[in-house]
């Protein structure tokens, strides 16, 4: 498999300016393989220090900081030189050693030239509840996300992905391409891009093996609840993190706290959210008052969805079976709108560099899905689970703000008229390629 995410490495390997890359993200989203791939395709030599399999390695960091003598030191747990420009060196697990992390500022100072990966399991969890400092300005800092529709379908059906990959215009894909576009995408919702499930589906493993590997990554989450989060927090991150299909479920999918339990306040689980929020296992999309820039300056902090990190890890965790995700007819309506927005979601947030969308309301009585800013623009998304696109809240948003032109996302064809860019939700993962070719034409 190919991650996208080589391409912003190789600059960062190529940048003579270039500091210590810090890796941050969710558990088992592919940290540690993307760190060594990238070391064994792109350098002469590669060494991983992992300071939870090895913790004699603590000690190297607690006498100095000084990088001529760390790596030195280092050299003696190494089976390959640690050379500047020849050598990838990396630091795995690092949360459980703050001295290590803290020295990533000093190799910044002093060794720029070294190249150096780090990444660690809840690294915003540990750094918070161990009072742990990062270095801020002496580190570049990049978040792995699952794997998009846009890799899985390089590594599942390389002559579609190069087709996409070729559109240089909007027009009607071939049916074949459509076709085959659906069929990729219904498989993408029932693996996710947890990489171990996607490698599972791809060597057609089996459905069985496939939710196996989602199920042991939903159980390592919840040990994790129980090892990270303070005791008297644990019970309510597991109840809210079971909620997440419930959430979904609903019609305007507005997160509502008695959904977790009767008579549950906001005050109650605000440190849970945030927990899960910082462990990157959620996200939180806020409403807007309405569309203005920027758009951070019209949320609305008490009305928001939450959102799962991955749709294969959402459709195990609501024990939704694989069938029924490939049988485009089946009656699960609420849900299957909700795995729609969800697997929207997770396509385009890895383009847009760490921002969140927003959602828009009116009054109840219409709803986009998601608000995007990029750069000056601001761009309305509707989603629709297939090819039914009824509906006004579009045409609603339309008529009060007049966007210069706005997105549906479904499972009809790719074309852009009257300012609609009507896309196969597939396509989600080329964002920012389609609307480039549209502003070009306006």
């Amino acid at each position: 498999m190919k991650r996208d995410i080589f391409k912003y490495f190789k600059q960062w390997k190529d940048n003579p300016r270039r500091k210590p890359l810090l890796l941050e993200g969710a558990r088992q989203t592919g940290k540690t393989w993307c760190m060594e791939t990238f070391g064994k395709e792109f350098f002469r030599y590669s060494v991983k220090f992992d300071f939870d399999r090895q913790p004699e390695l603590k000690s190297v960091f607690q006498i100095s900081k000084e990088p001529k003598r760390i790596l030195k030191e280092l050299s003696l747990y190494s089976d390959v030189p640690l050379e500047a420009g020849e050598t990838l060196i990396i630091f795995d697990e690092i949360q459980e050693c703050e001295e290590a992390l803290n020295s990533l500022k000093y190799f910044c100072e002093d060794m720029p030239e070294m190249h150096i990966m780090a990444a660690g399991s809840l690294l915003g969890i540990t750094v918070k509840r161990k009072g742990m400092t990062v270095p801020v300005g002496k580190v570049d800092i990049v978040k792995i996300y699952p794997m998009t529709f846009k890799e899985f379908l390089e590594a599942s059906d390389v002559k579609t992905y190069e087709y996409i990959a070729s559109l240089d215009k909007i027009e009607h894909l071939p049916e074949i391409i459509l076709n085959k576009l659906k069929t990729e995408y219904r498989r993408y919702q029932i693996s996710g891009g947890m990489p171990e499930a996607v490698n599972k589906l791809h060597e057609n493993k089996g459905i069985e093996e496939v939710d196996k590997e989602l199920q042991d990554i939903l159980n390592l989450y919840e040990l994790d609840f129980a090892k990270y989060a303070e005791p008297k927090e644990i019970p309510r991150i597991n109840a809210l993190w079971h909620s997440l299909p419930v959430q979904l479920s609903k019609e305007n999918r507005k997160f509502i706290y008695n959904v977790i339990r009767s008579g549950a306040r906001s005050k109650d689980y605000e440190d849970a959210l945030l927990w899960l929020e910082t462990a990157g296992l959620i996200y939180r999309i806020f409403d807007i008052s309405k569309p203005g820039l920027p758009l951070s300056a019209y949320k609305e902090t008490n009305a928001f969805k939450v959102y799962g990190l991955d749709c294969g890890l959402i459709r195990k965790l609501a024990n939704l079976p694989a069938s029924v995700i490939m049988d485009p007819i089946a009656g699960y309506t609420e849900f299957k709108g909700a795995m729609a927005e969800n697997v929207v979601l997770q396509s385009i947030l890895p383009q847009l560099k760490g921002d969140l969308p927003y959602y828009w309301t009116s009054e109840g009585k219409a709803e986009v899905e998601f608000v995007l800013q990029l750069d000056r623009d601001i761009i309305p998304i509707e989603v629709k689970a297939e090819s039914n696109i009824n509906g006004n809240s579009l045409s609603v948003y339309t008529k009060k703000y007049n966007p210069a032109f706005r997105i549906r996302y479904s499972m009809l064809n790719l074309q852009f008229n009257g300012g609609l860019l009507s896309c196969p939700a597939p396509l989600a993962s080329w964002i920012i390629k389609f609307t480039a070719m549209i502003k070009k034409s306006l």
